[in-house]
């Protein structure tokens, strides 16, 4: 069993944080002015103005609580930044807002049915913000006594002296009360809030008063005012969770707990309409607020029918959240069926949906979208290569030029440079080839791939075999 133990060096002292560089690990938000304007380059974000624009309204207007319920479809080229607009979205609606993503083919991977993914997924895009009243005790502690019996079997006592600026009161203390001090650490010196109803002491600081202290206090300590007005008082505290969240925890017996574990399994309806009726009530009595948040699903063609007909039936739930889909597909058969659609959607979710078109990027979009990938990267590129990497990125597309970036960086730093030039990109060009130049690899050497079916049939299977 010891060699399981997770063991800690104690004399690691400081932690580097490492970021992950991803594909939209640059996008800080849609990038708009006060007047809901695209700026030409702001935020990550290059281009795709009328797109972002119209996000941008959708953004404003699920913020205010104007909106739910209701469908965008982001649709556009592969490369054209649909992904990026929706992670703009999440950025610019804030921590408190609810945004979930996920690609339409992981409902086929997971042990639960499609619609139970789906339904997660929707429940995890709304948020619930419960507001609780607490009694509870803040002051500055003057002086902490606790009376240690000489004998085991007699209970402890203690006196707990607090304050704030216009009153000063004393307290005794039962044994749970000294345990949590105890275990709190509290000193005379310190502001503590008391929660009446549970006994948890947390503490906020040391106050002002005792800042000369020296020798008391170490060089992360926190200083706070002295509070004022009445030691006991009533605070309101405000918990944003997840409709989802709050399913697993009335659903699983480990509770909480098993939010950490992944293993979610399918929830009864019974559970969540349970939970639906009770969060009605607590709106009807203020003491919670449903926030509508986004949902937002890539590749939303790899849906089949029974998907796309649960998605039109949950829009028109009165708790559903804003639904974002994106797509690259033009005219497509529609999954699960032999008919085809644009976008390969069914018609009727179509109608439902407020349709946002993203547009090719021009030689100055693909320049300046490649410079912030290069601040992004921490590289610094020659003006010859970047105007390199555009010309690539204008013939054959603007993922293959950003993926050159990394592999040119490198073989700039195997030859001891700290710049990247033409002979780096060509070099990285040369080693990792495009669609184009694979597809006429691909033409010119078919013959001598396995399983072909362009030219040759029967007649190359035998000369192989």
């Amino acid at each position: 069993m010891n060699d399981t133990n997770v063991k800690v060096n104690s004399e690691i002292k400081d932690l580097t944080k490492i970021e992950r560089i991803g594909a939209h690990s640059h996008v800080q938000g849609l990038g708009l002015d006060d007047g809901l304007d695209a700026r030409k380059a702001s935020e990550g974000l290059v281009g795709q103005h009328e797109a972002r624009k119209a996000v941008g309204i959708i953004g404003k207007m699920i913020q205010q609580g104007k909106i739910s319920g209701r469908g965008i479809l982001l649709a556009g080229q592969p490369g054209t930044g649909k992904t990026a607009i929706a992670l703009g979205l999440a950025k610019s609606l804030g921590e408190e807002t609810p945004f979930a993503t996920m690609s339409a083919s992981e409902i086929f991977s997971v042990e639960v049915s499609k619609t139970e993914s789906l339904t997660q997924s929707f429940r995890k895009a709304i948020g619930v913000k419960i507001k609780e009243e607490a009694e509870v005790i803040e002051g500055e502690v003057v002086d902490v006594e606790i009376d240690r019996p000489t004998t085991g079997q007699a209970t402890k006592m203690g006196k707990l002296t607090m304050k704030t600026t216009d009153m000063e009161t004393i307290y005794d203390l039962g044994v749970k009360m000294i345990e949590s001090i105890q275990k709190a650490k509290v000193t005379a010196g310190d502001v503590i809030v008391i929660d009446k109803a549970s006994g948890k002491v947390t503490k906020l600081g040391r106050s002002f008063a005792r800042s000369r202290d020296y020798d008391a206090v170490g060089s992360t300590t926190k200083f706070v005012q002295c509070p004022s007005g009445e030691l006991q008082k009533r605070k309101e505290t405000v918990h944003v969770v997840t409709l989802h969240d709050i399913d697993v925890i009335n659903s699983r017996q480990q509770g909480f707990l098993a939010l950490f574990s992944g293993d979610t399994g399918e929830i009864r309806a019974e559970v969540r309409e349970q939970i639906d009726s009770k969060i009605t009530e607590w709106k009807e009595e203020g003491k919670a607020e449903v926030i509508p948040g986004v949902l937002f699903i890539d590749e939303v063609h790899m849906l089949d029918i029974e998907c796309f007909s649960f998605l039109n039936r949950a829009l028109e739930n009165d708790m559903a959240p804003i639904l974002v889909v994106a797509t690259n597909r033009g005219l497509a058969t529609i999954r699960g069926t032999e008919y085809k659609s644009p976008h390969g959607i069914p018609v009727d979710l179509l109608d439902r949906l407020m349709i946002v078109n993203t547009n090719p990027y021009n030689e100055e979009e693909i320049r300046k979208i490649l410079e912030i990938r290069f601040d992004e990267e921490d590289v610094v590129v020659d003006d010859e290569a970047a105007d390199l990497l555009t010309k690539i990125g204008v013939e054959t597309s603007l993922r293959y030029a950003i993926n050159l970036i990394a592999p040119a960086s490198l073989a700039a730093r195997r030859r001891k440079a700290e710049t990247i030039t033409v002979e780096d990109v060509s070099k990285a060009y040369t080693l990792f080839i495009d669609v184009k130049r694979s597809v006429q690899y691909l033409q010119e050497y078919q013959e001598q791939y396995l399983y072909n079916e362009i030219g040759g049939g029967d007649d190359a299977m035998e000369e192989s075999a």
